[in-house]
């Protein structure tokens, strides 16, 4: 979806700090978000849920998808 919008979808890892989210996705004009990716029903872990925070105390748009829905609905 991101090629479709013009976008980037970047896989995110960082080996010294876990719980990051699994894509940085670049919208175009600056904007950027940060996705975790689950699978349909399941939720982020307590380490996942307390690192969206710190990336969202920090300005971040950070979102949790766990449906194709939900891709459609970040790039709409």
């Amino acid at each position: 979806m991101a090629k479709k919008t013009g976008g980037l979808a970047l896989k995110w890892t960082s080996p010294a700090f876990a719980g990051v989210p699994d894509r940085i996705v670049f919208h175009g004009q600056g904007r950027v978000t940060l996705v975790e990716l689950k699978a349909p029903g399941k939720k982020p872990t307590p380490l996942q849920l307390r690192v969206h925070e710190l990336l969202r105390a920090h300005g971040m748009d950070v979102r949790v998808i766990d449906s194709f829905g939900g891709v459609d609905e970040l790039f709409a």
